[in-house]
């Protein structure tokens, strides 16, 4: 590209004519930094203005345009200071009526001034009115109506849609010069019958009065269907080069002469599932190679995911550099939660004990002179596993030879904590190999392009001997039974989980939920024995209570979502779940997974409280009719789009533009080959779609 071209293209806002510093601010918000990017600004919705309706014909509770005179003109005080203009076409009489306005915007509207507005028509004091319509003067008895319909832009405070328009409109007119490069080659294109980027641009932003508008809000327009497959190739392309860069860094091959993996796994009181064998295997072969494995390993709740990981964790510590044979190598598992992160270190040191191997514990709460203990065995490399929270990664944390990270429910970190974990075990220039775990399986499409930087295994089998927990919805009237029925499981010696309402997105506020829930249920159920554990407990006390109720000695556990993922209780075979219908599907399944994890059948209840909205009805009926956590990820996916799904930390994919991975799946074939086909012969362009499409998020799509 001719560098005049390339100029053009990375113009700044501030270039265009209006665009001062203050403006260029708002704009970045919206993620606006270079003339282009305006183009990229797609609108949320249209509507139709092309049609200029008479007064006298409007009806309450349409949006309309009209065309009239004011009238008059005058400040009233109802409650509120306000702007009333009475505006007439000779068909009938129109009140406008403004709350926030200014001097000169009361000037511009002096009787005799001709406005066309637009706005919804509702019924006022005075007969039909509009509140803050659009309007704009018109000159002469007869303006021409609008000739496409009208965008409707997301907005950001102190940008107004008619300034977002006007700039676009800017954009609009250099589309025709070298400021915006198609950068995908036309064969890509031609087999799907899709529009140049010129003119998918130019039809997003000014549809013509004739377009349909139940496509466009369908998103199934070939103009926007152009700019999806634009979209997810960007993202694809961008993922697949940070796979292949990641390919080109050295790690150290785990070869495990003594064969500590084969002797773990021996040591089980189970055997491994088929689909676990298989997964390890998957992972054993990475793990022996020079180069970093960066695998993501999905399961079901229960399915047994950290078993591999520690069977990885096993190989990695037996296996020793060959420039040092008597060192051995560290395995670092970092889980969101201090109680996650203690129940697998309970596990790991129950499974590490008859290797003769310690596992060390390093967490935010733990006593200064046992983290510091901690922290000195794993730097002096005594201690070659280890496990924690975020703590890991904090500055003062050294390992002797980091060759292997966990991280466990990995949607829970954001980027830069994983990248500073894996920073720590770069030395002598290798990287440790990576092991990414999730409960929350992700559908395949969903994961074939929102991780198309790591290799995926999935266990997709459970343990034999759990049987399926069955699921009912109940109303909230009909708690009593429910309580009832906690008292028959706790005298036949079961034990019940009681999970309290998610208020709100406070910890105290749902502590203090917990608190008096428990606090009824005790008074409720004198004979049965009622422990309560919440976020803003100290850990100590957490961990006695969730110890209490695994021994046995609570019957009946009130808990906030803490417990989404906790000790494993075998026992427990009826949880509640209060206000279910605020949930999302994947926390539900998450927290059902705490019962059915031994022989007998098991009950989840999902009280609601009425009115149930479509989307939450369809949630409850989800969860109730499948135990399959891929199949509720599907629906997942279906009910609340891949940027919930993912999480906006996890990954670029969480701000799709235009794309939807449901609606947009028939492309994504093409997006793959095409990805293929842009790194092997046009590398160069693949940055520009990024910036275009990502911006800094390609970022996000990397784990490490």
């Amino acid at each position: 590209m001719p560098r005049s071209s390339a100029s053009q293209e990375q113009r700044p806002i501030t270039a265009l004519r209006g665009v001062g510093e203050a403006l260029a601010q708002r704009l970045a918000r919206l993620g606006v930094a270079q003339v282009q990017d305006l183009l990229f600004v797609l609108p949320l919705r249209y509507e139709d203005r092309t049609t200029v309706i008479r007064i006298g014909s409007l009806l309450p509770g349409v949006r309309a345009v009209v065309e009239g005179e004011v009238q008059l003109a005058q400040l009233a005080y109802r409650r509120r200071r306000q702007l009333q203009c009475s505006l007439s076409d000779g068909s009938g009489f129109l009140t406008l009526r403004f709350f926030h306005f200014s001097a000169a915007q009361q000037q511009g509207l002096a009787r005799g001034t001709r406005l066309r507005c637009f706005g919804e028509v509702r019924r006022g004091p005075q007969g039909l009115e509009m509140v803050h319509p659009e309007y704009r003067r018109v000159n002469g008895a007869a303006a021409p109506p609008e000739e496409t319909l009208t965008p409707i832009y997301p907005l950001t405070e102190g940008l107004s849609q008619g300034r977002l328009r006007e700039l676009i409109g800017q954009a609009l007119r250099e589309l025709d010069t070298e400021t915006v490069r198609d950068w995908i080659p036309p064969q890509m294109l031609e087999p799907l019958s899709l529009p140049s980027l010129r003119e998918a641009v130019r039809y997003v932003h000014r549809p013509p009065r004739e377009a349909q508008l139940g496509e466009l809000e369908a998103g199934c327009h070939p103009a926007q269907r152009r700019l999806a497959f634009e979209e997810l190739l960007a993202h694809q392309a961008s993922l697949r080069l940070l796979k292949r860069a990641a390919r080109t860094e050295a790690a150290w091959p785990l070869l495990d002469a003594g064969t500590l993996a084969r002797k773990l796994v021996s040591s089980l009181p189970f055997d491994l599932t088929g689909a676990q064998q298989r997964t390890l295997g998957e992972v054993e072969a990475d793990l022996q190679r020079a180069e970093p494995m960066v695998r993501l390993v999905q399961g079901d709740v229960g399915c047994g995911k950290t078993v591999v990981a520690a069977a990885a964790a096993a190989r990695t510590v037996g296996s020793a550099p060959t420039d040092a044979p008597g060192e051995h190598f560290q395995a670092a598992l970092m889980a969101p939660t201090e109680l996650l992160a203690e129940q697998h270190w309970h596990n790991l040191v129950q499974w590490f004990r008859p290797l003769g191997l310690d596992v060390a514990l390093i967490t935010g709460s733990q006593p200064a002179r046992t983290r510091r203990s901690a922290m000195e065995a794993v730097a002096s490399g005594d201690i070659r596993v280890v496990v924690g929270t975020h703590a890991l990664f904090q500055e003062g944390i050294e390992f002797a030879r980091l060759a292997l990270v966990i991280v466990d429910e990995q949607h829970r970190f954001g980027v830069q904590q994983r990248l500073r974990l894996k920073e720590k075990g770069s030395r002598l220039g290798r990287v440790p190999h990576q092991l990414i775990m999730t409960a929350t399986p992700i559908p395949r499409t969903l994961a074939m392009t929102a991780y198309a930087d790591l290799d995926i295994s999935a266990i997709d089998e459970l343990p034999p001997g759990r049987t399926p927990v069955r699921t009912v919805v109940v109303p909230e009237q009909r708690r009593e039974e429910v309580v009832a029925r906690i008292v028959q499981v706790c005298r036949a010696g079961r034990q019940v989980y009681w999970v309290c309402p998610l208020i709100d997105e406070s910890d105290e506020l749902r502590s203090q939920a917990a608190e008096e829930t428990a606090a009824l249920l005790a008074e409720a159920l004198p004979d049965v024995q009622v422990g309560l554990v919440h976020g803003r407990m100290p850990s100590v006390k957490k961990d006695a209570a969730m110890l209490a109720f695994k021994a046995g000695r609570i019957q009946l556990l009130v808990a906030t979502t803490v417990i989404e993922v906790g000790v494993d209780v075998p026992n427990a075979t009826l949880m509640v779940i209060e206000n279910a219908e605020r949930m999302g599907l994947a926390q539900l399944h998450q927290l059902r997974g705490r019962v059915g994890r031994g022989a007998e059948a098991s009950t989840c209840v999902l009280l609601y409280r009425a009115p149930l909205s479509p989307l939450a009805r369809q949630r409850l009926q989800v969860i109730r009719e499948s135990n399959d956590g891929f199949e509720i990820a599907r629906r997942d996916l279906e009910l609340r789009g891949p940027g919930e799904l993912l999480g906006t930390r996890q990954t670029g994919l969480a701000q799709l533009r235009v794309a939807d991975l449901i609606r947009d799946a028939d492309l994504l074939p093409r997006v793959q080959e095409a990805a293929e086909l842009l790194i092997a012969q046009y590398p160069d362009n693949i940055a520009a779609l990024a910036a275009r499409w990502i911006g800094t998020g390609e970022q996000y799509g990397r784990v490490g």
